[in-house]
């Protein structure tokens, strides 16, 4: 088992920042790629940002790429996404996502999930 926290979420005005933070317990963090994800209201679970157990491959949704950076520390459990120049558009709940898998991107591929932390970007 694993069980996944996060933290970070907020309001915050377009072309704003926040940086949300997944802690991660239960089992050897590094052995798990770590996904972001993000649900608005009426819509479907959509992929954000995935990186892989070691950071060596990491990969973005087209909506978000050169705003937003994933990253991880495995020696503190924890992954974060850095995100920049938010849109209004970005408003949602935020999940993050744990599996085994090498390179996971589909929801369907992850085992772990966290709670989510809403982010709420005023225009």
């Amino acid at each position: 088992q694993v069980q996944l926290v996060e933290s970070g979420g907020g309001l915050v005005q377009a072309g704003g920042s926040l940086r949300l933070s997944c802690a991660a317990s239960g089992r050897t963090f590094s052995n798990y790629a770590m996904g972001w994800f993000r649900q608005a209201p009426g819509k479907e679970r959509e992929f954000v940002a995935v990186i892989t157990g070691g950071g060596t491959r990491i990969n973005y949704a087209y909506s978000v790429k050169g705003r937003f950076t994933i990253s991880r520390e495995n020696a503190k459990n924890t992954v974060y996404l850095q995100m920049n120049s938010l849109k209004p558009e970005d408003t949602a709940v935020y999940y993050c996502a744990a599996d085994r898998t090498y390179y996971p991107t589909q929801v369907e591929e992850y085992d772990y999930w966290g709670q989510g932390t809403q982010v709420t970007v005023s225009s």
